[in-house]
């Protein structure tokens, strides 16, 4: 069996919602059947057919060629299989993930893993605002799994966390953590302002000092944690430059905070 490959046709001047196209949804489908599928884009349905390009058999395991920043949702609710995407992707990837695994080899939009409750995602590229968040309006964000992104994301990453990791080997932005409840972020490049605001509990874990540490946090001192090295070679499988960095990260000063909340939160920067 090969691969379920959707192929865009042409660039589309509108977005296009690929939440129908998931493992889950496609089980036991013919190619025509898949073909038929209406799909949301601008004020419009369309069959998938017309859009794509449609080869392969196997619904376990779909990949998306020449996927551009109009896709948008790809792997809502997922809850098993696999998803590769050859180009970037839009907003909402991994929406209420539930399982399996999607690789991006390009960059996401704005709320990608957003309210993701199991599974891994790993995007190749860069990351938008929201990485990780909750929806617009609501209180839980990202409840489990893994996302590793191997270059920067946006503002407001973490957002309400509540479980899981974000891995993130380049750059984020500002806001950090920001109320998550529990969870670990790890960042290997440089982090923007306001650091763990109103965080209540979890981890923040930087390899590069800050610019500044936020005024609500307590300087705990310098200590050897040495669940650090056990943590980051669990993600050896990804990858991932952390997994080969727990020596380098064991050795940390911590901050805990946000003392404005319950105060429970960490920031763990790596001692020089």
């Amino acid at each position: 069996m090969t691969a379920l490959t959707f192929s865009l046709k042409a660039e589309s001047r509108q977005r296009i919602d690929v939440s129908p196209l998931t493992p889950d949804n496609l089980a036991g489908k013919t190619v025509a059947e898949i073909g038929a599928i209406p799909l949301q884009t601008g004020n419009r349905q369309v069959p998938t057919g017309q859009l794509f390009t449609i080869e392969g058999d196997d619904t376990r395991t779909l990949v998306f060629k020449g996927a551009t920043a109009k896709l948008d949702y790809l792997g809502k609710a997922m809850a098993s299989g696999e998803i590769r995407v050859e180009g970037g992707v839009g907003s909402y990837l991994g929406l209420h993930l539930n399982g399996g695994r999607i690789v991006v080899v390009g960059d996401a939009g704005a709320f990608a893993a957003c309210e993701m409750k199991k599974g891994e995602i790993v995007i190749r590229g860069h990351a938008g605002d929201f990485l990780g968040a909750a929806l617009p309006g609501n209180r839980k964000g990202m409840a489990g799994g893994v996302v590793l992104v191997k270059g920067d994301v946006g503002d407001r990453a973490g957002d309400h966390l509540r479980r899981g990791t974000l891995l993130i080997e380049g750059n984020a932005g500002a806001y950090l953590g920001s109320r998550m409840t529990a969870g670990t972020i790890a960042v290997l490049g440089q982090v923007g302002d306001h650091l763990g605001y109103a965080m209540g509990r979890g981890t923040l874990l930087l390899a590069q000092p800050p610019v500044a540490i936020p005024p609500t946090f307590n300087d705990c001192g310098t200590h050897t944690l040495s669940f650090i090295p056990l943590l980051l070679k669990g993600f050896a499988g990804l990858d991932t430059r952390f997994a080969g960095m727990g020596d380098a990260l064991k050795r940390v000063r911590r901050y805990a905070g946000d003392m404005s909340q319950l105060g429970k939160g960490e920031i763990l920067v790596a001692a020089s």
